[in-house]
């Protein structure tokens, strides 16, 4: 069995939202000082690199991350490849997928491609009603290599609120780059944490 890790790693140098707070770690205690151990006071978005939303990032009343199903994160995943689409996820896209078949969908776009250190606004986001079309179809999670499911100048987030009615998981910033289409099973817990995101370490075992 292979497991391909799917992770951004998470260090002073990986890009963010813009504005938002990016990793630093202050070291507290430290062995070469005389201290017994190494301890360090962690700094960072919830929303930095590979990540969970929780509804409750976009939803006031949307749940908590200690409040989530666990459920949706870890079981069959489906990577799909569109590195030919530039901006927009659509409905026509998703015709190549037979969504009857998939419970956790992964998005494969250009983003996997963007080093760590960088940060573009072109990425890859579902419509509303693609995103509709995958609720309609019951799947569990959408995932995807871009920071977002919506466009960074968009503040209506409908893609959000579209997965977040219809109790789709939101998982964001996957490393797909090689990662080959087909069928995986995921596993990406969430912190539990009474917030509104979690990094998480996402794997994908086949």
């Amino acid at each position: 069995m292979t497991i391909y890790d799917i992770t951004r790693p998470i260090t002073p140098q990986l890009a963010g939202w813009p504005g938002d707070t990016r990793y630093s770690a202050s070291e507290v205690m430290r062995i070469q000082d005389g201290d017994s151990v190494n301890l360090s006071t962690l700094t960072l978005s919830a929303h930095l690199g590979t990540h969970l939303d929780a509804p409750y990032h976009f939803m006031a009343d949307g749940p908590k991350m200690n409040e989530v199903d666990l459920n949706a994160y870890i079981g069959p995943a489906t990577v799909v490849d569109f590195l030919d689409v530039d901006r927009e996820l659509t409905p026509e896209h998703l015709d190549r997928i037979d969504l009857t078949k998939v419970e956790r969908l992964l998005i494969h776009t250009k983003y996997s491609s963007i080093l760590d250190d960088q940060w573009h606004s072109d990425f890859v986001c579902p419509t509303p009603d693609a995103a509709q079309l995958l609720v309609d179809h019951g799947i569990k999670l959408f995932g995807t290599d871009s920071p977002s499911v919506d466009a960074e100048s968009d503040k209506t987030l409908q893609a959000h609120k579209t997965f977040g009615r219809g109790n789709v998981y939101i998982l964001e910033g996957l490393q797909l780059t090689d990662v080959p289409a087909g069928e995986y099973e995921l596993i990406a817990l969430p912190l539990k944490l009474d917030g509104d995101g979690s990094p998480v370490r996402a794997v994908l075992r086949g």
